[in-house]
């Protein structure tokens, strides 16, 4: 009988445990993959190869918007222009995709990373711009997000904050963007996956 007891008690102890373990696989195999630049890596093309079908720049659609307003920060110049105050918090949102109506295959990811070239050589973690915070300076995502004024295009859309500390100045971060479809091999992420990188320039300035 307390045979039986200790029999159950290790069952019971099992259960949970085994819940857990699965919880833990399911974690480790869930989307979305990894998104950076590591090492000595100067972009996206250090690891990937931009081969797929998705090659036009009038057709690619890459905006930045004002979070509260709706409206896009891109200049005449096709660069963006982000203003923020001065330790205060300025929300924006990144959408990235392709016109529903092209004839090309409709992109099953997008990945993307904000960058300030002049860290890739610095032991700085954040390589985004030097005083400035930001919660998610990159982002691996399946594409079928909404976004309003994007009902045509299949896109993601995903909010960024940015913050200028008191160490803030102006500066120059790079947008880098792979648009994909498929798997790339284990290993060698330049087989298997197909994709297109575009790249934007975006102006950070402080308003004091």
């Amino acid at each position: 009988m307390l045979s039986s007891k200790k029999h159950t008690c290790t069952l019971l102890l099992a259960v949970p445990v085994l819940a857990t373990l699965l919880l833990a696989a399911s974690a480790g195999l869930a989307y979305p993959p990894a998104v950076g630049i590591v090492g000595p890596a100067r972009n996206c093309l250090d690891c990937h190869v931009s081969n797929g079908p998705w090659t036009e720049e009038a057709k690619v659609i890459v905006d930045l918007l004002d979070k509260d307003t709706g409206k896009s920060l891109k200049q005449p110049d096709g660069t963006f222009l982000i203003e923020a105050k001065r330790n205060q918090t300025k929300t924006l949102v990144t959408v990235l995709g392709w016109p529903k109506e092209d004839h090309a295959p409709v992109p099953y990811r997008t990945g993307w990373v904000y960058v300030d070239p002049t860290t890739l050589e610095t032991a700085a973690l954040s390589k985004f711009a030097p005083g400035w915070e930001v919660n998610l300076p990159m982002a691996c995502r399946l594409v079928g997000d909404t976004a309003k004024g994007f009902e045509t295009a299949n896109v993601t859309a995903l909010p960024m904050t940015v913050r200028p500390t008191d160490a803030a100045r102006e500066a120059e971060v790079e947008l880098q963007v792979l648009l994909t479809k498929g798997e790339s091999v284990k290993g060698n992420a330049k087989e298997g996956m197909l994709g297109n990188y575009f790249l934007r320039k975006i102006r950070l300035r402080v308003v004091d």
